[in-house]
């Protein structure tokens, strides 16, 4: 087990505010690795929104795709990782027709490497709805569903966060409000 953290909630749950919170507080120079890809008007002004409310505290890495070398670099220089988001970074790799199970596993295997830096992961639980009408969409949430489980396996710290209250679903919780 590693001493990283997933949070878990839904979409406006605040829990990247939760994991925002985290970072500061767990390092001196952190680092926020953005998966989100701008590809639509609505896209860029969110990614820009975002980038101007962390300016100043965060240096910004964007890497829709390749995750776990994005993270092995930055741990060179950075003692908090901050991920966001998990569900994003699946997307792309379905959208790119990238093996997702590979790149889950290849994630793991970056995370259990890393000795002192810290990674918190940001995702959204997709699996509480109801069940998709077409196929992409039942394997996004299948994936996505099977890499929660897999990323909880090797985190010491497990949240869920819904209505901005984070719940600890695994770990000790000492860095709760």
């Amino acid at each position: 087990m590693t001493d990283h953290i997933l949070i878990l909630g839904g979409a406006r749950s605040g829990k990247t505010s939760f994991a925002e919170r985290l970072a500061m507080r767990m390092g001196h120079s952190p680092v926020y690795l953005a998966t989100a890809e701008a590809l639509d008007a609505e896209m860029q002004a969110r990614v820009a929104s975002h980038r101007e409310q962390r300016e100043g505290r965060f240096t910004t890495i964007e890497e829709p795709l390749d995750l776990p070398e994005a993270i092995e670099a930055a741990s060179q220089t950075h003692d908090v990782i901050l991920v966001d988001c998990l569900t994003l970074w699946i997307s792309n790799l379905l959208g790119a027709e990238r093996d997702v199970t590979q790149a889950v596993d290849d994630l793991v295997d970056a995370l259990e490497a890393i000795e002192s830096t810290r990674v918190i992961m940001v995702s959204n639980e997709v699996g509480l709805g109801i069940v998709p009408d077409n196929a992409l969409a039942r394997a996004f949430r299948d994936l996505t569903g099977w890499s929660h489980q897999r990323l909880a396996g090797v985190c010491h710290d497990v949240y869920f966060v819904a209505a901005g209250l984070p719940l600890v679903m695994k770990g000790t919780a000492p860095l709760l409000d």
